[in-house]
């Protein structure tokens, strides 16, 4: 064996652990482990650990006590506008210049008063030439008059035979027929002026002007807008099954934003519009000066809703499946009070308030507010406990 062999076996005997180091190891592990044990000593508090011996105080929170109840009182509002009962787009009949346009917007009209009028100037021209051609055909046949009673005195002294007289008062009829063209004709123009002005049909207000003097008008071209003022009605939809409710000639009051109106029912249409589902109910309106046209009127009806059940505040509901709604009360428990769940079923909401039924007990109280804050079996406290009625404002 060579000397490199024997210094390399030499220092792999070297390496080898001895019961010296696996003693002095050991002793180095227990000094560690007591050291951490006195650590985990010092830092347990002397008294051991804590545990809660005291329960926590319980939440305040705000119930309203149910008020069971077999039936309720709805009431339905149903909204229309206040029209004119006569609403009328004004315009000449036939064209032309328009000459004069004696009123502007908000003017009040009496029936008959000329609102506008165009320039005539031609017609009465051919009125006047009319007028001459009847005045002509009545010379003729004043004169075929006179033909005619001369032919007779010839006949009866025997100078002339009946054929000269038939033909005298055939020219006469004629002569007469051509006066009754002629005054025809002047007729058309006569018309023709009177059309050439715009009367007020109505008494009214104007809500519109279109056109000035001196502009163009076309047959049928609307100048003014007229409004009867002195008329109002109010149309108002409804389900049919309250507009059965309603009787005609009866007096009902309306609100407005100006307050209440008073309004007599005229009419029912009986007919459900396809678009809306509603009848249409017309009230005619008393005093129309309460109300402006083209106002939204409101009909409010009382309808009694056989359902049982309790009123409760919308925001003490929160949803929950199937359809249904929670409501959390204050249950007592012992000596005092704790968070409960009841599931419910909403009826109706009005407002800020909701019509439920469940199985919920009369006198129990539900909580009203803070329903994020709790959980069912947090203890609770109720405060501020007062009766439903004050809670739906009933």
């Amino acid at each position: 064996m060579t000397d490199i062999d024997h210094t390399a076996g030499d220092t792999a005997r070297d390496k080898r652990p001895t019961a010296l180091k696996g003693l002095f190891f050991f002793i180095i592990l227990l000094l560690v482990c007591g050291g951490l044990v006195l650590a985990a000593t010092q830092l347990r508090s002397k008294e051991g650990p804590k545990v809660a011996t005291v329960a926590p105080e319980p939440m305040a929170v705000q119930v309203a006590p149910v008020e069971l109840t077999t039936a309720f009182t709805l009431n339905e509002t149903y909204s229309g506008l206040a029209e004119a009962r006569r609403n009328s787009a004004l315009g000449f009949s036939t064209g032309g210049r328009i000459e004069t346009i004696a009123v502007d917007v908000g003017d009040r009209v009496k029936r008959g008063s000329i609102l506008a009028s165009l320039d005539t100037r031609g017609l009465r021209a051919q009125l006047a030439s009319a007028t001459a051609v009847v005045e002509e055909a009545r010379a003729a046949h004043s004169l075929a008059l006179s033909t005619v009673e001369r032919q007779r005195t010839l006949k009866m002294q025997g100078h002339v035979s009946q054929q000269a007289v038939d033909e005298a008062e055939a020219q006469a009829n004629t002569a007469l027929a051509r006066v009754e063209a002629a005054k025809a004709q002047a007729d058309i123009f006569r018309v023709q002026i009177d059309l050439s002005r715009i009367p007020a049909p109505f008494d009214g207000v104007v809500t519109a002007r279109r056109s000035d003097e001196g502009a163009m008008a076309g047959a049928g071209q609307p100048i003014l807008d007229l409004v009867e003022a002195a008329h109002l009605e109010a149309r108002i939809g409804l389900p049919a099954n309250s507009a059965a409710r309603l009787i005609p000639g009866d007096a009902y009051t309306l609100q407005a934003d100006t307050g209440a109106v008073e309004a007599v029912l005229r009419s029912v249409t009986g007919v459900i519009d396809p678009a809306q589902r509603t009848v249409a109910a017309v009230f005619e309106i008393n005093d129309a000066e309460i109300v402006a046209s083209g106002a939204v009127v409101r009909l409010t009806m009382e309808r009694n809703i056989d359902e049982p059940g309790f009123w409760v505040p919308v925001k003490a509901l929160s949803t929950a499946s199937r359809g249904l709604w929670t409501i959390y009360v204050a249950e007592p428990v012992g000596s005092g009070w704790q968070v409960a769940t009841r599931p419910v079923e909403m009826v109706h909401t009005d407002g800020d308030r909701a019509f439920v039924r469940g199985a919920v007990t009369d006198g129990e109280r539900v909580i009203t507010n803070g329903l994020q804050r709790i959980v069912p079996g947090l203890p609770v406290e109720p405060r501020d406990v007062h009766r439903a009625s004050t809670v739906n404002g009933g």
